[in-house]
């Protein structure tokens, strides 16, 4: 199936019929935080990451210990990338049913140190010292922060491309 996406090589299915091939556009990560803090968690990747939303899709309906009602889906642009952070809720139509912990995500920028501290300065925690690394997914300085919702932001200057590593 992954050897069908990238070469657009179709198979005959088990039935004999041929398939189309299956392309992604785009792999979007959904953050899902512990209510009502979803509103909180936009506001922090903006300040911490520089993140612009895209959209946003608000629960009908406002439980009345909350101020704001809570939010279903707000898709997030990081450079070219996107992230969708939503508030866990107890709706059957809720894509998890509990608070996942333990993703981490790389962020790649030529200034590691200001991103860093930009995020430390908006509410991050920096998990250990800027090191040197040398080849792996980073090359050069890295910088690890975890996020006030529990995912770990590693932050990189960009991979060096390796000639020797097998697809």
């Amino acid at each position: 199936m992954a050897e069908e996406a990238q070469t657009g090589v179709v198979v005959a299915a088990e039935n004999g019929s041929k398939s189309s091939p299956v392309v992604f556009a785009a792999v979007k990560p959904w953050l899902v935080v512990e209510a009502p803090k979803a509103n909180d968690a936009v506001q922090f990747y903006k300040a911490a990451f520089g993140a612009e939303e895209v959209s946003r899709v608000n629960h009908p309906k406002r439980k009345a210990e909350h101020d704001l009602p809570l939010v279903l889906s707000a898709e997030l642009k990081l450079g070219s990338s996107s992230i969708v952070v939503s508030d866990l809720t107890d709706d059957s139509s809720a894509p998890v049913k509990s608070v996942v912990s333990g993703s981490v995500f790389c962020l790649e920028t030529e200034d590691v140190e200001a991103a860093v501290a930009k995020a430390v300065a908006a509410g991050a925690v920096s998990d250990g010292e800027l090191t040197e690394v040398e080849g792996g997914c980073c090359g050069g300085r890295v910088g690890r922060v975890k996020d006030p919702y529990g995912n770990v932001w590693q932050i990189c200057a960009p991979a060096k491309k390796c000639d020797d590593v097998a697809a």
